[in-house]
């Protein structure tokens, strides 16, 4: 019977105050032991005056010394917090403790985030976010390699230390989770979760579970491996007791407006290059050999240059372009050191090989056969922050990539990437069989074509179409350091000066905005709707 008592005394309490019972339980108990010193439970409950605290709010008995509903943020029903951040977007932690302030009640929970200035990150996060930056990250050896676009609603905020912060923060965020794929949940590719499902299912362990679970233990396997590879849900780098949507919906809170990780891009050098393991005493003889070869051909080489300083005088020689090709096949030379080696050479080949032999030219094209593993990861941004490249070069040796000269070419090709828009791919040899063979049959079925003689149309298609993918490859476009010469021809060079292979492996180029919609509002519209006309 007196239990029957207290259970009725604690019902009609939390019908009062309405609360959970055991949420009564706790407030009731803690009242009672401190103002009567009881220590039988049931009689604290039962000498309690109940009238003293039904007639409070769940606010008001929470203020009373040494009583709280909630002690800690972890005592808070799950299904409050889920409740106040579907109505919020406030991140977890913050609905809990704002629950725990506020003795449980949603509505002054709300009302406390919004005076915190928390709420309406979720209403903030429907608008159209198409300004921002783009910004990188390149780990201390320039190894390790970022590029992101991080969006918001205005220029005003993407200019502000507050937004850079954070946009620099999850770069670095990126680089430190090699795990990460994707943005989202919500971008992780179909075919891949359909095949890891497939493959849970197979495991040994589930057959083991009863039949009506094991669909939702794959589902729990799948969701948490999708989630491990999403940016989004991540520990924050820069606060690992919130996750970075978390920090993402901060920011919205404190910077008035929508703010979204759109894209990134990471390079880790060498990824997937398989590295070539050397004898290094053969290596040295080779090269020891190919020495006393070359000062024995500079020895052979001085008659020719006495000769040749007696013809200084001389007209120039008019150099035809199959000697230069023959030349160029030869030693993998640019273009303009051939003419200008036939041209010192009367139109020798042999000569003219020998000449840029002495120059350091010739071999480049026999050093290109070798592996390209080592180099550095740089990036380019533009200023204004709206346009971004990110580019992996190659050498052989960290010696050379720790180089000035190797890091001077590395920054210039990444600025020449960002001065081409046209720019798809690094060389011709990259171009898809399919996309080709579609630009052929579109060229071919010209109006123009037909009006030319039969036996010349395949070589006037071949020519268009190559010059359509010649746009589109970095190493055929014209040098932004020298437009005398091409991407490639300065490759070549630089492998002349230096010594070792050198390859642009892969880039990648961020603009700002790209492929978003703008929405266009009517300024004097919002205004009246902001004032409630």
């Amino acid at each position: 019977a007196r239990t029957e008592e207290i259970m009725e005394r604690l019902y009609q309490l939390s019908l009062r105050l309405n609360l959970g019972m055991a949420v009564v339980l706790a407030a009731l108990c803690v009242f009672a032991v401190r103002s009567t010193n009881s220590q039988s439970l049931s009689t604290a409950v039962m000498r309690t005056p109940t009238r003293n605290i039904m007639m409070q709010t769940p606010m008001q008995v929470s203020r009373r010394p040494g009583v709280s509903v909630y002690a800690t943020t972890a005592s808070v029903p799950a299904a409050m917090v889920k409740s106040l951040r579907d109505k919020t977007g406030v991140g977890m932690m913050q609905c809990k403790k704002a629950l725990a302030e506020t003795n449980g009640d949603l509505a002054k929970a709300e009302e406390y985030l919004r005076a915190k200035g928390i709420s309406g990150a979720q209403k903030k996060a429907g608008r159209i976010a198409a300004e921002g930056a783009v910004v990188s990250y390149i780990h201390a050896g320039s190894r390790l390699g970022v590029l992101l676009e991080v969006n918001c609603e205005t220029d005003f905020v993407a200019r502000g230390d507050a937004f850079k912060e954070l946009a620099e923060s999850f770069a670095m965020q990126v680089a430190a989770s090699p795990n990460v794929e994707y943005v989202a949940t919500d971008d992780a590719d179909p075919e891949m979760v359909a095949r890891e499902t497939e493959v849970i299912k197979g495991m040994e362990d589930l057959k083991t579970k009863p039949e009506n679970i094991r669909d939702q233990i794959t589902a729990g396997r799948v969701a948490k491996l999708v989630k491990e590879k999403a940016l989004l849900e991540q520990d924050y780098i820069m606060d690992t007791s919130k996750t970075v949507n978390d920090a993402i919906v901060d920011a919205i809170a404190k910077l008035g407006e929508n703010i979204k990780i759109r894209r990134f891009e990471r390079f880790n050098l060498g990824e997937g290059i398989e590295k070539k393991v050397g004898d290094l005493a053969k290596e040295v003889e080779e090269q020891t050999a190919a020495m006393k070869k070359e000062a024995e051909a500079k020895k052979d080489a001085k008659p020719v240059e006495a000769k040749k300083s007696d013809a200084a005088d001389k007209p120039k020689v008019a150099v035809s372009a199959t000697s230069v090709k023959a030349l160029r096949d030869k030693t993998g030379a640019g273009m303009m050191d051939c003419k200008k080696a036939l041209a010192e050479c009367n139109n020798s080949v042999q000569e003219a090989e020998d000449f840029l032999r002495k120059k350091g030219i010739a071999g480049a094209a026999k050093k290109a056969g070798r592996t390209a593993a080592e180099g550095l990861v740089v990036e380019y941004i533009h200023p204004g922050a709206r346009m971004g490249v990110l580019l992996e070069l190659n050498c052989e040796t960290d010696f050379v990539a720790r180089g000035e000269k190797f890091q001077e070419l590395a920054d210039s090709i990444a600025m020449q990437i960002a001065a081409n828009p046209d720019v798809e791919f690094v060389s011709m040899d990259e171009v898809d069989p399919t996309t080709r063979q579609k630009e052929i049959d579109i060229e071919m079925n010209r109006e123009d074509l037909a009006s030319k003689p039969e036996n010349i149309r395949a070589n006037i298609v071949k020519g268009r179409v190559d010059k359509i993918f010649k746009e589109r490859a970095l190493l055929e476009q014209d040098y932004i350091m020298d437009t005398t010469k091409t991407v490639g021809d300065a490759i070549k060079e630089a492998i002349a000066n230096i010594g070792e292979n050198i390859v642009v492996r892969r880039f990648r180029r961020f603009k700002l905005g790209e492929g978003l919609e703008k929405k266009a509002d009517n300024f004097a519209e919002e205004v009246a709707a902001q004032m409630g006309q």
